[in-house]
């Protein structure tokens, strides 16, 4: 694992090796955050579909080790990508960082993709971040959706156009059922972690719920909310359908205020498995939430 930090482009040192001592600790801090915020949606459990310590939910080729694989080899990128967003690089530069990033991953998993949307939401999260340290403003959500659309808005809303024949399965999907995913999400500045998720994480912590409850809470605000390419591309409309009704019902009961929403949960859990349903979209914004969070409380 130790090589994986060392590993550095041809082209020029890594970005979160350059800038002052401060700016790199800065980098290296966020990173470590983005790092760990991906590490409290992996152990997370019950998530219904999803790959957890627990089981590897409904995927056969996948599990928690292969997410730690990838996680290491993903250190690097968060640093390097803050930093970019530090020195206002233009969209093609933090592209080509996530395409590099995603090529380390798939060599850390021997192809498996754990983290693509992961590396696009969290990413550009980590970008808009770093400009707001180089404009010394204060980290706050509002402050980090404002910058991220101001900064790279007009060409995050050119990449959720689709017209590549090499297109991932989610742009795919997106095209075949018109579902909104990682790219329309950057597109409109990431709502779905600023308008949903992120005011379900806080509700849940300010009823006095623990962090676990919390997060769940998050996980099914997210999953009633948004539509799913990893889902469509499993389960169709019906698949889909299912996700949003299952998890509506859970919200409606009150989430992690119910007696038994541990059960319920589980049993979400169970049917999403028997149906080979994956909620991966919310499970990298759940991810982005606890990113936006931990940076805007410490």
């Amino acid at each position: 694992m130790g090589d994986l930090n060392r590993v550095q482009t041809a082209r020029a040192p890594a970005w979160h090796d350059q800038g002052d001592a401060g700016e790199r600790a800065f980098c290296r801090r966020i990173a470590r955050v983005a790092v760990r915020s991906l590490y409290a949606e992996l152990v997370l459990y019950p998530k219904p579909g999803l790959v957890s310590t627990v089981d590897n939910g409904s995927h056969t080729d996948m599990t928690a080790a292969t997410f730690m694989r990838s996680l290491f080899a993903l250190r690097r990128y968060f640093g390097d990508i803050t930093r970019a967003g530090m020195v206002d690089a233009p969209f093609h530069v933090l592209k080509q960082l996530g395409i590099d990033a995603e090529a380390r991953m798939l060599r850390a998993t021997a192809g498996i993709n754990t983290h693509r949307g992961a590396i696009f939401c969290l990413g550009m999260l980590c970008a808009a971040i770093g400009r707001c340290r180089a404009r010394a403003e204060a980290l706050t959500p509002a402050r980090i959706a404002d910058l991220l659309r101001a900064c790279w808005g007009q060409a995050l809303g050119a990449h959720s156009i689709v017209n590549d024949d090499h297109a991932s399965h989610g742009a795919r999907v997106s095209l075949r059922y018109a579902a909104s995913g990682a790219r329309e999400e950057g597109a409109l500045g990431f709502p779905a972690v600023f308008a949903v998720g992120l005011p379900a994480l806080q509700r849940a912590l300010a009823a006095g719920r623990g962090m676990r409850e919390a997060r769940i809470d998050t996980l099914f605000a997210l999953m009633a909310h948004i539509s799913d390419t990893n889902v469509y591309h499993r389960g169709g409309i019906e698949g889909a359908l299912t996700v949003r009704r299952q998890a509506r019902a859970f919200v409606a009961r009150g989430a992690t205020a119910a007696p038994d929403w541990e059960a319920r949960a589980l049993a979400s859990h169970r049917s999403f498995v028997a149906a080979r349903l994956s909620p991966g979209g919310a499970a990298d914004l759940l991810g982005a939430v606890c990113l936006v969070h931990a940076v805007t409380t410490r």
